[in-house]
């Protein structure tokens, strides 16, 4: 195989900046029922559990998508599969414009979701470019992509306005698809695929991608995951819906405050990258989850009024987030989830180099479920609860369980490299000096040698 090293650096810079560019209009495709479908909503008059359905219909179609056209991408190579996959995706997104029964939409919202399979292709493609030192950087540069929430969000409601959700979405499709021949035009064949071909060595078979998926820890990454970008992308969806029930604002208002959200949880995702390069990953996983758990705390407190009984008669008075807070939590937020989306798939490339498709296609099929369950949960939830910020209050429990899964599995982790440590000093250190090498760790219970680096005799 070619050696990255002699990789010329702006063929790097290419394949990573083209594959971004395509990832952030696949993922402006996947998100954009979460300002058409408000129209459709309105439209078809739709319960929130319903509209909650077809907001998160395509992300089922993306998240489910993710492992087989992971193990493609290992396979076949992702610049062939990345390009098949936006043109497919293009005709679908132009389907959309065709229908107009609730069941029709959903069925078409599943072919628009095959954009969010693009996550699993780029991830596979961008990582065979670089080192591994330098990965999680240009993975987390990969992960800006997810600003094309931001995009639709803040764009699509001006195309809605000016020319209607069936144009918009007839935009859209022709841009993904002009997308398509860019990338395919703009990249080469990555360094793994290209030798295997000029070797002509026949790729690996599926069952032996999916071997890796057996270990406990690539399901808990996948639940690390399912927080951080699946209630990412389930906020994205969910927010103008929220700001527009909550606070009474206008579809275009709420989708820029959305935007505001979805921007840092997008363009912070390279700095997540750099410092879980610099600092490692586990911090970074660690400082998301606690600030995650506590702004989530304060965000599902409902407005409140209360009567207290005073010394001069009751005195009444109301707890309630308002709209610059909420904003601003929303941001902060956005900011820490970006951090961990990074952080998680840093662990990818460095524990299973080998399956990174596979793996990296589980992991983002767990996460990408989230997006497909938690709206529906949240419209339930609002349904048949009626409080607004229990959506919120969903997401404090998962983060919770995820910070204490990833605590405990951490500490028994150190425990059992403490135990191994120990099991590999000779019996009596102080002894080393006055017995030859042979006998070093000779009474130990299996015999074996002092370390490297032990004192010689």
């Amino acid at each position: 195989m070619q050696a990255l090293a002699d990789i010329p650096p702006r063929q790097q810079h290419q394949a990573l900046g083209v594959s971004t560019f395509a990832f952030t209009v696949c993922f402006a495709v996947w998100t954009i029922f979460s300002i058409i479908g408000i129209r459709i909503k309105q439209d078809l008059g739709l319960t929130d559990t319903e509209f909650g359905i077809l907001v998160a219909t395509p992300i089922l179609t993306g998240s489910l998508s993710r492992i087989f056209l992971g193990i493609w991408t290992d396979q076949y190579g992702g610049r062939i599969v990345y390009t098949l996959l936006m043109v497919v995706t293009a005709v679908a997104a132009w389907m959309l414009s065709t229908v107009s029964t609730y069941p029709m939409f959903l069925l078409a919202a599943l072919g628009v979701g095959l954009a969010g399979g693009s996550f699993a292709v780029g991830i596979a493609f961008v990582s065979r470019w670089y080192d591994r030192d330098r990965q999680g950087t240009a993975l987390g540069m990969f992960g800006i992509g997810n600003v094309g929430a931001a995009v639709t969000n803040f764009g699509a409601p001006f195309l809605l306005l000016a020319f209607g959700w069936e144009r918009a979405a007839q935009i859209y499709a022709v841009v993904l698809l002009v997308t398509a021949v860019l990338f395919y035009v703009a990249t080469k064949e990555d360094p793994v695929t290209s030798a295997r071909k000029a070797a002509g060595e026949k790729p690996r078979s599926a069952l032996l991608q999916l071997e890796p998926l057996r270990h406990l820890q690539v399901w808990r990454f996948s639940l690390y995951y399912f927080f951080v970008f699946g209630a990412f992308v389930a906020l994205a969806l969910w927010l103008p819906r929220y700001y527009v029930g909550v606070y009474g604002l206008d579809v275009k208002t709420a989708g820029m405050l959305a935007a505001a959200y979805a921007l840092p949880g997008s363009i912070f995702r390279a700095l997540g990258g750099y410092l879980s390069d610099r600092y490692g990953a586990r911090l970074v996983m660690y400082w998301t989850f606690i600030v995650s758990v506590l702004v989530c705390f304060f965000l599902s407190y409902p407005s409140t009024d209360y009567v207290v009984r005073g010394v001069e008669g009751p005195i009444s008075f109301n707890i309630t987030i308002s709209l610059p807070i909420f904003v601003s939590l929303t941001v902060v937020l956005g900011f820490v989830m970006s951090l961990g989306k990074a952080a998680v798939y840093k662990h990818i490339p460095v524990y299973y180099p080998e399956h990174v498709g596979s793996v990296g296609g589980l992991v983002g099929m767990i996460g990408g479920l989230g997006g497909f369950i938690l709206p529906i949960c949240f419209g339930v939830m609002n349904d048949f609860i009626g409080v607004w910020t229990s959506c919120f209050m969903l997401l404090f429990a998962l983060v919770g369980i995820a910070l204490v899964w990833m605590h405990f599995a951490v500490r028994l982790m150190e425990r059992r490299e403490a135990a191994e440590r120990l099991d590999r000093l000779p019996e009596l250190p102080e002894l080393l000096s006055v017995h030859a090498p042979e006998h070093h760790g000779a009474l130990g219970p299996r015999g074996r040698t002092p370390p490297p680096g032990a004192p010689a005799t």
